[in-house]
């Protein structure tokens, strides 16, 4: 997918995430963070487990991120793990103001209510590691950052 069809999938991600909530917040393996948009959907692992639930949107920043506040950063993906709940709690209820990108390769920052903002920021070799997924039935292709540009994935 060319930037062109990449800019539009953000545009079109923009327009749907305008105003929804954010419902969950959950740390994947290692500094990974998912957040969650919208009305959650439970998930069961093959061994029967209750796992973290889906939004009808996801935000997942592999590594590399920070949780703003209008005047400090709150923590980050190389902060002491115990500030990272309470940061991740703060987010739960905001909604959703905007969904930029910044810096010559695609990282993405979410502006939230509150004057909260979530930001990546690769600092290895490589792509900027984030996605923004689309849950619903026939909803947008997952949009990532590769190769310098925005991508769409199936």
């Amino acid at each position: 997918m060319q930037m062109n069809d990449g800019a539009s999938l953000l545009a079109d991600y923009r327009t749907s995430l305008i105003n929804f909530p954010v419902s969950h917040v959950w740390r994947g393996y290692g500094s990974a963070l998912f957040i969650e948009f919208g009305k959650l959907t439970p998930k069961q692992g093959k061994d029967g487990r209750e796992l973290n639930p889906n939004g009808e949107f996801t935000l997942m920043i592999e590594w590399s991120w920070r949780i703003e506040s209008r005047d400090a950063i709150e923590c980050g993906s190389w902060s002491d793990e115990k500030l990272w709940e309470p940061s991740f709690k703060r987010l739960i209820g905001l909604h959703v103001l905007d969904i930029s990108l910044m810096g010559r390769l695609p990282e993405i920052a979410l502006s939230l209510s509150d004057g909260m903002y979530v930001v990546s920021f690769m600092t290895s070799e490589g792509d900027p590691a984030w996605a923004l997924i689309d849950h619903r039935t026939n909803g947008h292709p997952a949009l990532i950052s590769r190769q310098g540009a925005l991508s769409a994935e199936a």
